[in-house]
């Protein structure tokens, strides 16, 4: 069985009275892209910085590609691409200068490969860091954490200050990542990055996990806004009844509900009548992601 490319185990943090984590539990499988979601303060950035030996835990364990980031030290990080929200360098050297200079850490860095990721990113290698804007420091960001092609990438926030067309190739750098096979794990706030690339969601809150899932089984878990259009009237109580049914309204011929978890019940209801037309609107990853944390403020008050 391969090796996990990540792994904690009861991982805590605290500082002072503060718990920046609280036992988690994580799991990454190599190959995959995992987004990590989670609103400020839920211990997205505690976690990378755990896992890049920035800070130290309080207690619990911590592997990274099969090895403990504390004793592994450079032959671990020449494997790993990390890349902030906000990337800062010292910025007297031209990004072409820095650049190979890290290139050269990681055990060299073919130039062409530097060139052709900054041509993809329209990054002008032979300005000083210094004069660059935020965006295109992020840029030489993006380029110093995928150049040498890393076993994993641990993205947090990647596309701070990135325009929409930089977003979508840097979102193609990850397609192409896991279809060679490497991992990426990735933190954002920008839900659509994570829905385009991900094939798991962890969901963190207050320093604790509290969901792992497929995207597409979040999808299904989710509520959806469904339009029905028949050809004759029919009843709201016929369908308030079902299963997963709710917020029934009938307009002449035309009902629309929210509907949670499977469509068997609904659709098998409405097959008893003729259907004209259904539209049923799929929910983006920020509409579960707030609903599941909605309905985990619910638990929380109830208990």
């Amino acid at each position: 069985m391969a090796e996990l490319a990540i792994e904690t185990e009861k991982l805590v943090k605290t500082y002072g009275r503060n718990r920046g984590l609280t036992g988690l539990d994580l799991r990454v499988e190599p190959g995959e892209v995992y987004g990590f979601l989670g609103p400020n303060g839920a211990g997205k950035s505690t976690t990378i910085r755990l896992l890049l030996d920035l800070i130290r835990p309080t207690s619990g364990r911590v592997s990274v590609l099969g090895a403990d980031p504390r004793r592994a030290g450079v032959a671990l990080r020449r494997r790993v691409g990390y890349l902030a929200g906000d990337f800062v360098v010292d910025g007297r050297q031209t990004a072409r200068e820095l650049l190979t200079y890290l290139g050269n850490l990681r055990g060299g860095v073919p130039r062409a490969r530097i060139e052709e990721l900054a041509d993809r990113l329209d990054l002008d290698l032979g300005r000083r860091i210094k004069g660059l804007s935020k965006g295109n420091r992020q840029k030489v960001g993006v380029v110093q954490a995928f150049m040498h092609e890393p076993e994993l990438l641990i993205l947090d926030e990647p596309t701070s200050g990135l325009d929409p067309f930089l977003q979508q190739e840097f979102l193609s750098l990850v397609r192409e990542a896991r279809a060679d096979g490497r991992t990426v794990f990735m933190s954002s706030h920008v839900m659509s990055e994570v829905q385009q690339t991900a094939d798991r969601v962890g969901i963190i809150r207050e320093g604790r996990l509290v969901t792992v899932a497929r995207v597409e089984e979040l999808r299904e878990q989710a509520v959806r806004k469904v339009e029905i259009h028949f050809a004759d009237p029919v009843t709201e109580t016929e369908f308030s009844v079902l299963p997963g049914v709710s917020e029934v309204t009938v307009t002449g011929t035309t009902l629309r509900c929210r509907l949670e978890g499977r469509a068997d019940a609904l659709v098998k209801a409405a097959a008893g009548h003729t259907v004209v037309g259904l539209l049923s609107e799929e929910p983006d990853l920020e509409e579960i992601f707030f609903g599941y944390y909605a309905r985990e403020e619910d638990t929380r008050v109830a208990a």
